[in-house]
């Protein structure tokens, strides 16, 4: 049988317009799925994560729509909406969004991608933020020796993950010396890679004096810190938001320091930068008070500290929502200055309410639920309280031997804490029991 040229013809036409039908909303939907995914991740770099949270959830919808539950855009989408989670501290609902990401990253692109090490850091952070630091560790050190071999060892996503790697051994690990090395080399790379001036520089260089204030070198921390100023202004302006963070790391390390005269016009500073760029309601400008109050309790000012800790905490309640963990450090120095005061009282149910924020955010066997069980245990012991301070307290131990281990300096904290209840109880053999524990988790 034959075909006449002409039907031919007609078929191919019908053939091309079909396919120009499925490409057109095609490409309609993949415009609309990255228009949502920069506008959540506009919406949580301005500290917006309420607003955020949505737009994520509706770009995952569109992208599994678009490319298939399988594909990496789908995985790209999913991760961003796990890092929203994420930045509003609900870490439970992160999780899942994460792990699929990396499992879809492996299944699409290989075990041994670059995208795969992304995703292994992203969760690995999260790990990380839980205090679930040996999960946390195998995923960060696989990132590392993926992008070492994927990248090559001085590449700048390489500098990364070992900035990564390096705070976790900083902060929850307390391997300073590995995490100096790390450090060391992370900037040596992004000096190498990007310049002396670039602002990741001045990420390490913060970070590197970081771990120089905890240790107490400060006169190696301070030209680090101050040189990283230099270059975020240098590179950014000095308005940029990165900036503002730079000032609160300087100004905090000389509030550490004990010099306040230095700290309080970077603190101001800082603050005057985020009013400016990120306007009066955001979480940072929340953080910049509560930084300034807290210089100005240790000073005794506090007349001019509750405004600062009240605004800090109304910010924190209306944009991050009551029950957010960013909230209770707002409650713990406000019960703080109370307590300075003594304004017992006026303690007792902030620090009741914190605790609560914390349990039901957080979990209750969380290092940050021990502070405050710690706090509230001082407060009965101020108040004569004893029996209500012990069990407080014991928990608080067991709390922190758990999570971080019994050689921890906090579990040492917490055992000089209950020795010194057992001695105001008049208990010798508790007293000698704990007193003796603490002196060696000190050696």
């Amino acid at each position: 049988m034959r075909i006449h040229r002409t039907t031919f013809a007609r078929a191919r036409a019908i053939t091309f317009l079909i396919a120009l039908s499925l490409t057109f909303p095609l490409a309609a939907q993949e415009a609309r799925w990255k228009e949502l995914n920069a506008q959540a991740e506009q919406l949580q770099k301005q500290g917006k994560y309420a607003e955020a949270l949505p737009v994520a959830q509706e770009a995952v919808h569109v992208a599994e729509g678009t490319f298939g539950p399988q594909h990496p855009n789908t995985a790209s989408a999913l991760e961003q909406l796990g890092e929203v989670y994420q930045a509003e501290r609900k870490n439970a609902e992160a999780e899942p969004f994460l792990k699929r990401a990396l499992e879809i990253r492996e299944r699409a692109l290989g075990a041994e991608s670059p995208e795969v090490a992304q995703s292994l850091n992203s969760l690995g952070d999260l790990y990380r933020v839980e205090e679930k630091n040996a999960d946390a560790e195998p995923l960060l050190k696989r990132a590392l020796a993926i992008r070492e071999k994927a990248l090559g060892p001085e590449h700048p996503d390489v500098a990364t993950s070992l900035n990564n790697l390096a705070i976790l051994y900083e902060v929850h690990l307390r391997k300073l010396a590995e995490a100096e090395q790390l450090f060391k080399r992370a900037l040596a790379i992004r000096e190498k890679t990007l310049g002396p001036e670039h602002p990741d520089v001045a990420t390490s260089l913060n970070n590197l004096a970081d771990l120089y204030s905890d240790q107490g070198k400060y006169a190696e921390a301070e030209p680090l810190f101050k040189r990283s100023v230099a270059i975020q202004e240098k590179s950014l302006g000095s308005e940029h938001p990165n900036v503002a963070r730079s000032l609160v790391s300087l100004a905090g390390f000389y509030l550490n320091w004990g010099k306040y005269a230095e700290a309080e016009p970077l603190f101001k500073r800082a603050l005057s930068i985020r009013e400016e760029t990120l306007g009066p309601e955001h979480p940072d400008v929340a953080q910049s008070l509560n930084n300034l109050a807290v210089l100005y309790l240790r000073q005794g000012r506090y007349a001019e500290a509750e405004p600062l800790l009240k605004r800090s905490l109304v910010i924190r309640e209306r944009i991050l929502g009551p029950e957010h963990p960013d909230v209770t450090w707002s409650l713990n120095n406000l019960a703080g200055l109370y307590w300075y005061e003594g304004r017992f009282a006026e303690v007792e149910p902030l620090l009741k309410r914190s605790l609560a924020i914390r349990e039901k955010a957080l979990g209750p066997e969380r290092p940050e639920v021990a502070g405050v069980l710690n706090n509230l245990a001082s407060l009965y012991r101020e108040q004569g309280k004893y029996a209500e301070a012990e069990p407080l307290l014991k928990r608080s131990l067991a709390i922190r031997e758990k999570a971080l281990g019994s050689e921890h300096p906090l579990v040492a904290d917490s055992l000089n804490y209950l020795a010194e209840l057992g001695c105001s109880l008049h208990s010798s053999n508790h007293y000698r029991l704990w007193f003796r524990r603490s002196k060696q988790n000190e050696k």
